[in-house]
């Protein structure tokens, strides 16, 4: 007889969108990019269940200007924030533009090793 799956339980998941800041964000004065980052900030703190680390790569990287580690366990959460933050005018304007993003399960292959334990044990 084969042994029964533990219940799908969350997957700790992490996602690194990277951004590249258009001459128009530069156009701005600090003023006016602090009170957009402002916004952005209010929109972070509607999604708990997204950890959101913000790093400035402009003078280390090619490409792109900055990028966002972000962390959650539910994609719906880590999609509806994505869709608030893409309806602001740092992306309407645009003053950003998404470049890639790369997404990954954090040690996937042990959550992949329990399932086949899970059927194969009996």
């Amino acid at each position: 007889m084969t042994k029964t799956l533990d219940p799908i339980r969350p997957l700790p998941m992490a996602a690194i969108v990277y951004l590249a800041f258009e001459p128009a964000w530069l156009a701005l004065s600090r003023d006016e990019r602090g009170a957009h980052a402002e916004r952005i900030g209010a929109i972070l703190a509607r999604h708990p269940k997204v950890s959101f680390e913000w790093f400035d790569a402009d003078a280390l990287a090619g490409g792109f200007s900055d990028f966002a580690i972000c962390r959650f366990s539910d994609m719906r959460a880590y999609h509806h924030l994505w869709e608030e933050l893409r309806d602001t005018d740092i992306f309407a304007h645009p003053y950003a533009r998404i470049v890639n993003v790369t997404t990954g399960i954090e040690n996937g292959f042990q959550d992949y090793e329990a399932a086949l334990a899970g059927v194969a044990g009996g």
